[in-house]
């Protein structure tokens, strides 16, 4: 074994000091120039004692050398004996070499610096912001939904942990977003599986935690995983409620049982699943919930209106001059949406109320709108009929679809499911209502279309192909829609059309085709953990519409309640609807299915103005059936 010398030692020592970066280099080049001074000043008293005291003694050389360190030009102006010169010289050279040591070492110090500070691995300093944990295209409609959301407030903070590269995701949500008005928007780069990581973002100080979806296989077992990691941490007083959403129902108690009490986690399947069957019903839906969601549009806000105390609800209904009451939510958290007409608001109840903005939501202070009796006419009677249903495509949600048409379909209705596979149908329970019949079929070609007889269909469903990506699947989605657009032309005996499609920026390129509707789930799920990453307290209010069992969110025939043609306003529409025991909420006209952004959707509109609907239009109401 070789002996240690003291050498070594004083080697082993120093090689730790320089390691300890840039402060350890500083304070060695500064040692180093106070050694060159003094020893400077010093030769120089012992060397040129003449020149020393005509230039202040010792401590005037000391100064004097200091300066010719720092400053190579100070020296042009000395006079002296030669060796007093040779000195001066020598702290020059020496002050050359250790300034540029220096400025170098600060120089890669600061660029070090720059470079961690971009890897985004320093710990915000936030309070009462919003933690986006995980990255995947739900990010911008999230951000933008939250920008929007704080528009009325001074100052708030998005904050994005993610396996990223920080500039990267700054400049695709500055790209993808835009201006984000008074919210600032964090990234940092980590992993939100790790403790450490998910600490850089602050999250015990958070208002709420939203887990994204990555887009990567077993998605939903991530989800589940980063839901453990946040219910294994320790909160202290404060926790910040927790959103999330997973895409296989199986997987929804296993991620519910990790998030806790304090999670909420949607079930994204069956969201889209009941939107697609809903919709098919009744068109226009997906466009009806896509505003409710949406922070750019009309949403739901709790409001505690001790002035309604005692009130029925039903007459709660012409209390606002802005806003129109959906609903209750008792101090124990039960929400009541649409409750019976004369439900007693208590004093301790929260008003559920869709407007505009919180800040828009006003009660009347005088007299409630005149309502005009002769617009009002009576719902005709419709027994329910049999309809032939065409479904074109299959994926893991057209199962769930088929068991969900058999529950709402009239007896004796008919479903053809046309699918480029084997039949998929012999493993389905059997059904109740529908006759399942299947074909083997290519959407998106036109003559494999046109032999399936499609005008004995009166709707129609259209699946997007799980097996491709999302582009390439909407690519055959749009394919699929213009040929139907083209047959239905030629036949002239219009058949709804429903179509389900991934990505969002792809709808308005699909409104060539005129679909009567167009299921985004991806998106809708967006926006629904926005909202609720907002109020938590939501959750009961959207599970509550999304269950067949409680009122619903319908399109019904504008006849049912104003006479075609009859002048009238929504005051007047919402007395009607009062009367059936419904919530009226907006209407949809017609004549703008096809015009974006709103696609003839409009909801909470103003109470008096003037209001005249065909008989082809639809009124959006809370019903229960």
């Amino acid at each position: 074994m070789t002996r240690v010398t003291r050498r070594d030692r004083v080697r082993y020592w120093f090689d730790r000091t320089m390691s300890k970066g840039t402060p350890a280099l500083i304070g060695w080049l500064g040692l180093a120039s106070g050694a060159l001074v003094l020893v400077v000043a010093t030769a120089a008293v012992m060397i040129a004692p003449a020149d020393s005291r005509s230039n202040g003694h010792w401590p005037g050389m000391v100064w004097r050398s200091l300066l010719r360190t720092l400053d190579p030009g100070t020296m042009g102006g000395d006079t002296g004996t030669a060796p007093f010169l040779g000195l001066m010289l020598v702290s020059t050279i020496g002050g050359i070499f250790i300034v540029s040591s220096l400025i170098g070492v600060l120089t890669t110090g600061l660029e070090s610096k720059i470079t961690e500070l971009r890897k985004g691995r320093s710990r915000i300093v936030e309070h009462d912001h919003t933690v986006l944990l995980g990255w995947s295209e739900q990010v911008f409609t999230v951000v933008a939904e939250l920008v929007e959301a704080n528009q009325s407030r001074r100052r708030s903070c998005v904050a994005i942990l993610a396996d990223r590269d920080k500039v990267e995701m700054e400049d695709a949500i500055r790209a993808r977003v835009g201006d984000p008005g008074h919210t600032r928007i964090v990234c940092r780069t980590g992993d939100p599986l790790k403790v450490a990581d998910v600490e850089l973002v602050s999250p015990g100080t958070a208002r709420a935690i939203m887990v994204v979806t990555p887009e990567v296989e077993e998605s939903d077992a991530r989800v589940i995983k980063v839901l453990l990691s946040l219910g294994a941490r320790s909160w202290g007083r404060r926790r910040p409620h927790v959103v999330a959403a997973v895409h296989d129902s199986a997987n929804l108690p296993a991620a519910r049982l990790a998030g806790g009490p304090a999670a909420h986690v949607i079930d994204a399947d069956d969201v889209a699943i009941r939107l697609i069957v809903q919709s098919h019903r009744q068109s226009g839906l997906s466009q009806v919930c896509t505003d409710l969601l949406d922070f750019a549009g009309h949403e739901f806000y709790m409001r505690a209106e001790p002035a309604l105390a005692g009130m029925p609800f039903g007459a709660s209904l012409s209390a606002y001059d802005l806003g129109v009451p959906a609903g209750l939510r008792r101090a124990d958290g039960t929400v009541l949406l649409n409750p019976p007409m004369d439900t007693a608001i208590r004093a301790d109840d929260e008003v559920i109320v869709l407007a505009e903005d919180d800040l828009l939501i006003r009660l009347a202070t005088g007299p409630a709108p005149p309502v005009r009796e002769a617009a009002i006419t009576t719902a005709t009677a419709r027994p329910p009929v049999a309809e032939r249903t065409l479904m074109l495509g299959w994926n893991h949600r057209a199962p769930k679809i088929i068991e969900l048409l058999d529950e709402f379909l009239a007896p004796d209705s008919a479903l053809v499911v046309a699918a480029p596979r084997e039949d998929p149908t012999g493993a389905l329970p059997p059904a109740t209502n529908l006759k399942i019949g299947f074909v083997r079929a290519e959407p998106t070609e036109r003559p494999a279309l046109e032999s399936l007889d499609l005008g004995s269909f009166q709707r129609v469903i259209v699946l997007s192909d799980a097996r491709q990506d999302r582009e390439h699947a909407d690519a055959r989605t749009l394919v699929t829609l213009l040929h139907l657009r083209d047959i239905e032309d030629g036949l002239g005996d219009p058949f709804a059309i429903v179509s389900e499609i991934n990505d969002d920026a792809n709808r308005e390129i699909a409104q060539v085709t005129k679909a009567d509707d167009f299921v985004v789930s991806e998106k809708l799920i967006s926006l629904m953990l926005t909202q609720l990453s907002e109020n938590r307290h939501l959750y009961e209010v959207f599970a509550d519409l999304l269950d067949p069992a409680g009122s619903e969110i319908y399109l019904k025939p504008a006849c049912d309640y104003l006479a075609p043609g009859a002048e009238a306003d929504f005051a007047t529409l919402i007395e009607s609807a009062r009367r059936r025991g419904e919530v009226a909420l907006g209407y949809r006209l017609t004549e703008r299915f096809h015009e974006p952004p709103g696609y003839g959707v409009v909801l909470n509109p103003a109470k008096t103005a003037p209001l005249t609907l065909s008989a082809d239009d639809r009124v959006i109401v809370l019903a229960e059936n």
